[in-house]
């Protein structure tokens, strides 16, 4: 009994990431633990559920799962992640120029260190108190301009929130494990402040420790300083709130026409003054829900094998 807390635990965190195919090393499980553990006492019971084929390890790396492929795919995606990271600081680095945005960090699978032939470089970008709309609309101009080189894999801004609301709203595991992997490329001053304002992302991984060091701080061009003058008055209040509504009525006919992104997602934002993110309603939800399934049948699967 001393260890069974552990042990669940750890199938928890496997759990978690088993719904992506990725196997974790040991030293990942800890970190990804939900409780604070001792590192010997969990080594003791990672070691025993390998012991009951609950869990197996692959090569380095633990799965619930005793397929060597897992971790074959994994070594692959890690050495792709390297190659596409380079191309994300460098593009990172081309969009902080633009006015009023504050920091850029790499998010979803990448920001995980693991890239397959489906990965888009996937940013969350801070803005501005109160300039997220105005940002928001200079950085997708931009991007329609890169579909011309086939490049627009190399800019997905998913996911914008500003400095006046910095705490992130939805608090799970789904958006816990995201604040917890954020790779932040540029933005110093505004990242440290964002990990300030989500501690509450400890409370999942007590064993993470949160903050990734950005490479830089933001340069400021002479458009940025010149676009940011320019709107640092009521016609820029005016105009971002403008084109919050505009964006919001384009995205609102988007999804009620039931369109979807190239993955097959229903298209459809979650937008409000100071944020601008994938509905919750059309992935989160259904990952938390396929996560609570996939939770309860594993730790059934558990009990069930300790009655014999």
């Amino acid at each position: 009994m001393k260890y069974y807390s552990i042990k669940k635990d750890i199938l928890a965190t496997l759990a978690y990431f088993n719904m992506f195919d990725y196997p974790l090393s040991k030293s990942e499980i800890f970190i990804f633990l939900g409780h604070c553990d001792d590192f010997h006492e969990f080594e003791f019971g990672l070691q025993e559920l390998q012991d009951e084929f609950i869990i197996f390890k692959i090569g380095e790396f633990y799965s619930l799962y005793n397929n060597y492929s897992l971790a074959a795919r994994r070594y692959r995606g890690n050495e792709k992640a390297k190659i596409m990271l380079r191309k994300a600081d460098k593009a990172a680095s081309l969009l902080s120029a633009f006015p009023f945005v504050r920091g850029i960090a790499v998010s979803g699978s990448l920001s995980k260190n693991f890239a397959d032939e489906n990965t888009d470089i996937d940013f969350f970008i801070i803005t501005s108190a109160n300039r997220l709309w105005i940002a928001r609309t200079f950085l997708h101009i931009f991007k329609k301009f890169t579909y011309l080189f086939n490049m627009q894999d190399l800019f997905c801004m998913n996911y914008f929130i500003d400095e006046e609301e910095l705490g992130i709203l939805e608090k799970n595991i789904y958006t816990a494990t995201e604040i917890a992997t954020i790779m932040p490329l540029c933005g110093c001053k505004i990242f440290d402040s964002f990990f300030k304002e989500n501690t509450w992302a400890r409370s999942y991984f007590p064993n993470k420790y949160m903050y990734i060091p950005p490479s830089r701080d933001i340069k400021k061009t002479w458009f940025k300083y010149l676009i940011e003058k320019l709107f640092n008055n009521r016609i820029g209040n005016s105009l971002d709130k403008y084109l919050m509504k505009l964006t919001a009525k384009s995205w609102d006919s988007k999804t009620r026409s039931n369109k979807t992104n190239s993955k097959g997602i229903l298209m459809s934002m979650h937008i409000g003054r100071h944020f601008s993110k994938p509905n919750p309603d059309t992935f989160q939800k259904k990952l938390l829900q396929r996560y609570d399934n996939h939770l309860s049948e594993i730790f059934r699967l558990y009990e069930h094998s300790r009655s014999y």
